[in-house]
């Protein structure tokens, strides 16, 4: 028998049980433990709340550990539990199904907030009593003598009764009188303390104005100081204490004796500096994360004197594979394993190895010498990669791809040089991976550029800055206008016009290249209809679209091109899709159905680019194509007279076997009148290139088609 789950309050209220029973122990309070738990229950509330929100809210956390002192839970030791349940188990019962790795950062970084909130709610209340007990002396000092007496009662019991450690001395330094909170902290007797003169009280880690400043009040040039100051007590561990000194005067305005005000910060110190350590390193290797990695590089790069530094920008080659294989734990084994390596790698003094997330690695070198010093670092690195990772009784081959800038301090600012690491990083990887290359200002330029484009490119459509032009294709047999291929082009505000081979892979790679070829279908489809109904008299003119892989394997295709010729009235034998031989090798049936389905409609289908794929000829037979535009690199050799014998066997080759299966030839690439009179010896079909006309306004190839029609 099962009980139903439990729902998230349940989870919250067990939260706060356990938080509740960590801290009632130590917390200064009338109430019992489950009417503190009432009270804690809000604050996980909070927490929990704070935890899952949308952007990190540090104020959430510094409530909670304020409102911990106002509980009264003002012990140190109840804010170290505090945290420990926090780290312990607000993720456990609060984070739901959320990601556990933000989820558990995001704790982390409650906890300092809380840490903060509860110091300085604790330092407020510590203010207020350093007010009151200072009061108290004053009026225990002004005080008719009648009520001496009374005054000095008030004194002693705020004295005594105080949290903080207080103490009296005069302005040599002999110490005259020690609270209990005071020898409480110190962990000795009375005369152990009152035993050392105040200059006795050094500490290595003393700020250089801590004495300067002392000297000042004793000689009464200052009434009082505030000074964080650690001691040593007489087990010889630190103390660590914000220290507050007054200077007292007599009924005369005389300096008489000096009063010292310690709040015990030892423990929230080591707090702070364990979340510290927390928040700059990486949970799962302990390497310094994104955080302290940028502090370090911000140093290195803005450096003076001569200055240089050198980075190595690491990501793993097919992690991604590992992890989709053997699982993220046998993923986060060699993540560790990794870094491990790395960090024997860069054990010299200015070398760091830092994980910035995921499989990516960093390593900095800082020094006069790092053109050299970087190139050696790299080298370690590759090196200490080649041995197989053992895990789960499997040898795992590990191979990285680097990125590697080098250059003076103070030229370039963190962001930047990171920046150039990783494009130089991902130049590697496209490089075949397992290498490292050196930083390229020209090579970043174009990867900076890329991505401008690329980010640009939806809202570019959606402007309208993207055009159409127009290259006739010309019947070789009498010279007339056929039709047009439609040529996409980009007016960019900063670039100027940009051709496809600028975009179309961007385009493809984001996806975009489906919407911008259903719109480049629909322009052409429209302006094919338009030149049908100018030039009736001198036939159908039709219209080439170029198709990109992308397109091919979308299902709205056939759908898309059906409405796009019902809407503007073009018969579907007027339109021409050009696909090029490299996305059909191989090609299964799948992806040649809607091809097929086309063809049936009466859409040819040119194959474009022919020659330059290497597909099986054979293949041929089972393709839906109606048309071979051969590859402009097999009639370059035409262009002088004689014409390459070989270039000549070739096309002849392929227009033999093209119309043996009833395949039309389109030519592409013609630039003179050599080439066209060769291909029409040869049986080519139609041709386009410069020789006829560039690509243009549509209105160019009305006048072509004028002009072939009154001869």
């Amino acid at each position: 028998m099962t009980g139903e789950p439990d729902g998230p309050e349940d989870r919250l209220r067990r939260f706060a049980t356990i938080w509740s029973r960590a801290v009632f122990p130590v917390t200064s309070t009338s109430l019992t433990r489950p009417e503190l738990e009432e009270q804690l229950v809000p604050l996980a509330r909070r927490l929990s709340d704070a935890l899952k929100a949308r952007t990190f809210d540090a104020a959430a956390g510094q409530a909670v550990g304020a409102a911990l002192v106002a509980a009264h839970c003002t012990d140190p030791e109840a804010l170290s539990r505090s945290l420990d349940c926090v780290d312990a188990y607000l993720v456990l019962y609060c984070g739901e199904d959320g990601p556990q790795e933000a989820l558990r950062t995001r704790s982390a970084r409650l906890q300092h907030a809380m840490a903060a909130g509860f110091a300085g709610a604790l330092r407020e209340r510590t203010l207020a009593e350093q007010e009151a007990i200072s009061q108290a002396a004053l009026n225990a000092r002004s005080t008719v003598a009648e009520a001496l007496h009374a005054s000095e009662a008030r004194f002693r019991a705020v004295f005594e009764g105080a949290a903080i450690g207080i103490g009296i001395a005069d302005l040599e330094g002999n110490i005259l009188q020690v609270n209990g909170a005071l020898l409480r902290m110190f962990g000795g007797s009375e005369q152990g303390v009152r035993g050392r003169k105040v200059p006795e009280w050094t500490h290595p880690e003393d700020a250089p104005q801590v004495w300067r400043l002392y000297e000042e009040l004793v000689r009464g040039e200052r009434e009082h100081y505030h000074v964080e100051k650690a001691f040593y007590r007489p087990d010889g561990t630190a103390l660590w204490t914000n220290l507050t000194v007054s200077l007292l005067r007599d009924a005369d305005g005389r300096p008489q004796y000096q009063l010292a005000l310690m709040e015990d910060t030892t423990e929230r110190r080591l707090l702070n500096l364990r979340l510290r350590y927390e928040a700059t390193h990486d949970a799962l290797t302990g390497l310094p994360n994104r955080t302290l990695f940028f502090e370090r590089l911000e140093k290195a790069v803005s450096a003076g004197n001569d200055q240089r530094f050198g980075l190595c920008y690491l990501d793993l080659d097919g992690f991604k594979t590992i992890n989709d294989s053997l699982g993220h734990a046998a993923g986060d084994r060699l993540l560790v394993e990794v870094a491990d390596r790395l960090q024997s790698c860069a054990t010299a003094p200015g070398e760091m190895v830092a994980r910035l997330g995921g499989d990516e690695f960093v390593a900095l070198t800082t020094g006069p010498d790092t053109e050299r010093e970087v190139d050696a670092l790299a080298d370690r690195i590759m090196n200490a990669l080649v041995t197989p990772v053992r895990i789960d009784g499997r040898e795992l081959t590990v191979r990285g791809s680097i990125g590697i800038v080098e250059g003076p301090a103070g030229e370039r600012g963190p962001a930047e040089v990171l920046r150039s690491a990783d494009i130089t990083m991902y130049r590697a990887k496209s490089a075949g991976g397992n290498r490292f290359e050196l930083a390229d200002p020209e090579a970043d330029a174009r990867a900076i550029t890329r991505h401008g484009l690329t980010t640009a490119l939806p809202a570019a459509l959606d402007r309208g800055e993207f055009f159409i032009e127009y290259q006739p294709l010309v019947h070789l047999g009498d010279g007339s206008v056929h039709g047009a291929e439609a040529l996409v082009r980009w007016l960019h505000p900063q670039h100027g016009v940009l051709g496809p081979d600028r975009f179309i892979p961007l385009a493809e790679h984001t996806g975009l290249i489906v919407p911008l070829g259903r719109w480049v279908l629909e322009q052409s489809v429209r302006q094919a209809r338009q030149w049908q109904e100018r030039h009736a008299d001198s036939g159908p003119l039709r219209i080439n679209v170029n198709l990109s892989p992308c397109q091919l394997t979308h299902p709205g295709l056939v759908q898309d091109t059906v409405d796009i010729l019902e809407r503007e009235g073009l018969d579907a034998e007027a339109l021409c899709l050009e696909v090029t031989e490299s996305a059909l090798i191989g090609a299964d049936d799948d992806l040649l159905k809607p091809l097929r389905r086309l063809a049936e409609m009466g859409v040819d289908i040119a194959l474009d680019d022919f020659g330059t794929g290497y597909s099986n000829l054979a293949n041929l037979r089972r393709l839906p194509v109606s048309i071979l535009k051969l590859d402009r690199s097999f009639t370059q050799g035409m262009q002088q007279f004689p014409a390459d014998p070989v270039d000549l066997k070739i096309v002849e080759g392929i227009v033999s076997l093209a119309h043996s299966l009833d395949l039309a030839v389109t030519v592409e690439g013609v630039e003179t009148g050599a080439q066209a009179e060769q291909l029409r010896i040869l049986g080519c079909d139609t041709a386009q290139g410069w020789y006829y006309a560039r690509p243009g306004p549509p209105e160019r190839l009305h006048e072509l088609a004028l002009v072939d029609a009154t001869g």
